[in-house]
């Protein structure tokens, strides 16, 4: 398989449309337009039922407390952890294109709603979920797309990892508020290809 993107290009930074968070000069940060991004798909396999699209950040701080406080940095060698960021299952077999803001066009506090999805697909919760929990204003569960929002002060360039998978099944077995990690594990016996690519995305003035 190959996946392509009109949206974000292999290994190259993000455009702030398709992030959650951009940069500002008085605040650091300010919410983005939270665009879900074009991605297109070719060379599938024979038997192909049905695909799974995950985006996974492997960079998020694996303790947050220096993350986004001021005088302080996120230091490069910390070790990180996965972040989901987009969760999606059952897309039809005959869908090789998702549209760029077909699944997110802006930010939605507490999070969009789940587990539908356009074109009859699932979507699982991202890692908002979790991130927003103590929030009183944002707390909620986060169906679908949301984009990057790395640490402003994290002194390592996060990536994104898109990947679509060719599935044996019609719909994957996991239900309700499933998370990235849950999808991938019901995922794993029932892949007949996959693809990925990958963005890049910092806050950090000094690394963009």
């Amino acid at each position: 398989m190959k996946l392509t993107s009109q949206s974000i290009q292999d290994n190259q930074p993000i455009d702030g449309q398709f992030a959650f968070c951009i940069p500002n000069d008085k605040s650091h940060v300010c919410l983005g337009s939270n665009h879900s991004p074009e991605l297109s798909w070719s060379d599938v396999p024979a038997g192909t039922r049905s695909f799974a699209l995950i985006c996974v950040d492997p960079d998020v701080p694996s303790v947050g407390d220096d993350v986004n406080i001021e005088g302080r940095a996120v230091a490069a060698d910390l070790p990180r952890v996965d972040f989901y960021h987009w969760v999606l299952v059952d897309l039809p077999a005959t869908t090789h294109t998702l549209s760029a803001g077909q699944f997110s066009s802006e930010v939605t506090p507490c999070g969009k709603a789940g587990p539908g999805a356009p074109l009859g697909a699932r979507q699982g919760i991202n890692d908002y979920t979790v991130w927003f929990a103590g929030d009183a204003d944002m707390r909620g569960d986060y169906y679908g797309y949301d984009g990057p929002c790395p640490p402003w002060n994290d002194q390592r360039v996060h990536r994104y990892v898109f990947t679509v998978y060719a599935l044996d099944v019609d719909t994957l077995d996991v239900q309700g508020t499933f998370t990235g990690a849950e999808a991938l594990s019901a995922i794993k016996n029932h892949v007949l290809d996959k693809a990925s690519l990958t963005g890049t995305y910092t806050l950090n003035p000094a690394l963009r």
